[in-house]
């Protein structure tokens, strides 16, 4: 199969594309926090269960204001847990994008090793023709053929046009 990704990003697009992602980065700036490992360590052990009580405990406050505990700030709990549900959407739909993007790239990764091998395909067979050329290409791009490769999900073409 070959090129399994036809659409390109144009000059335009990616103009585009460039400029909305510096607005998106300067928008999210003052949001941005960067932790150190102990700091993640410390702070990141909220985990689903851990959601999960949270979830449980605004519902009461919610329900039963008179259980609420007076030594919480309850307009800051609401406001953290609307910020952390608006940015954890936020990133949902970011890790989609980059899924996808990452999918994309990896299709014309494909494309290009697919061609890759061809072209060393035709350098080999050329080589053997005493073309000009096509002995020192065929020379450097073997080094990316190993004799003793274990695995390999396309078999790479030898010297004989034939594969490893």
């Amino acid at each position: 199969m070959k090129n399994l990704m036809a659409a390109h990003p144009g000059e335009e697009q990616l103009e585009r594309t460039h400029v909305l992602m510096t607005n998106l980065e300067n928008e999210l700036s003052g949001l941005i926090v960067n932790l150190t490992g102990d700091d993640r360590s410390r702070y990141g052990r909220v985990n689903e269960q851990n959601k999960l009580l949270i979830n449980k405990v605004r519902d009461y406050a919610q329900i039963s204001p008179s259980l609420r505990s007076p030594d919480v700030d309850w307009v800051e709990f609401e406001r953290d847990y609307q910020s952390r549900n608006s940015i954890e959407d936020l990133i949902l739909r970011l890790q989609n994008l980059v899924t996808g993007l990452k999918n994309n790239k990896t299709l014309h990764d494909f494309d290009n090793y697919q061609a890759a091998l061809d072209d060393y395909s035709y350098t080999c067979y050329k080589a053997k023709t005493s073309v000009p050329g096509f002995e020192d290409k065929r020379k450097e791009l073997k080094q990316f053929f190993p004799r003793n490769r274990k695995t390999s999900e396309t078999p790479a073409p030898d010297d004989n046009n034939q594969p490893v």
